[in-house]
């Protein structure tokens, strides 16, 4: 077998991967709970049924020219979109990785926050250039945005590895089935962008790696919801754990402080009501001291 019937027969198999994990996605009842990877699996499922579109087009004899503007914008568009969509799965997997540590959580997404919309202002920023035309700008824009988005996929695929025992998870749970697929989509979409500009043909080893890549990540992903997920361990941090520490920290920013009476107050300072009620109550303790 050639690499061109490789990559046809890999055209065919992602997009059947992905019907499958949007399937192992309902039967779990999962839809609600990673909502930003059906969308990103619904992109790529259109996206591809887009292009079989356009190769059954091109075998009926349909001029190449003519089809060729509409697989160009429907293919970077896809491939910018899912980088995005990608973030937002990050996003959702370090949301529920750190649901029971609100401190640290309410304080890393606001982190994740902030550098996911300064990557994203860079990569676009970064598409310009001398003699840049849009046909340009969209291919720059894109393979900078996956960049982006894969540089922080495997950053929080190390988190999860190094966490994962602390936060309750195990290798069995869905949110490190979910991190692993990321890591490997990352990591070869990252390779594949780098090199993607300076590729003479689609029918490339490293085309054949990336798809076979991107069909194991669904893989992945489908067998993680198709199989039930063990129960999430409760979390029981010794006092010297930093985790804790920082998650009192985290708990403490952003709220208003107690506070106390120093030194003494004038009667102006209460309200009718108040001075009447301390009255009567010294007007009780005067007997009782006298008595004393």
């Amino acid at each position: 077998m050639n690499a061109k019937s490789v990559i046809e027969l890999l055209e065919y198999v992602d997009p059947l991967l992905c019907l499958i994990t949007i399937g192992a996605l309902f039967r779990a009842r999962q839809v609600r709970a990673f909502f930003s990877l059906f969308l990103l699996l619904s992109t790529k499922v259109a996206a591809d049924s887009i292009a079989l579109l356009i190769l059954g087009l091109l075998a009926r004899g349909v001029d190449k020219h003519t089809v060729y503007p509409i697989y160009f914008y429907t293919y970077w568009t896809a491939y910018a979109l899912e980088a995005i969509l990608s973030i937002l799965v990050i996003y959702s997997i370090f949301k529920l990785a750190m649901e029971p540590l609100k401190g640290l959580q309410s304080l890393g997404l606001l982190v994740f926050r902030w550098a996911a919309a300064i990557s994203i202002a860079v990569a676009i920023g970064m598409a310009f250039g001398p003699h840049m035309t849009s046909t340009k700008f969209i291919i720059n824009a894109a393979n900078q945005l996956q960049r982006t988005q894969s540089i922080l996929t495997l950053c929080l695929l190390l988190f999860v590895c190094f966490a994962i025992r602390p936060m309750g998870l195990s290798h069995r749970s869905r949110i490190f089935g979910i991190s692993l697929g990321l890591g490997i989509l990352s990591t070869v979409e990252l390779v594949y962008s780098a090199f993607l500009t300076n590729q003479t043909s689609v029918y490339s080893t490293l085309s054949i790696v990336r798809g076979v890549a991107i069909s194991i990540a669904f893989g992945i992903w489908a067998a993680y919801f198709f199989i039930p997920e063990p129960q999430r361990r409760m979390i029981v941090l010794p006092t010297t754990s930093p985790f804790l520490k920082w998650n009192q920290v985290s708990l403490a920013l952003g709220h208003d402080p107690g506070y106390v009476v120093v030194g003494s107050s004038s009667p102006d300072l209460f309200a009718p009501a108040e001075l009447e009620i301390m009255r009567r109550a010294a007007e009780k303790t005067v007997p009782v001291a006298a008595l004393n």
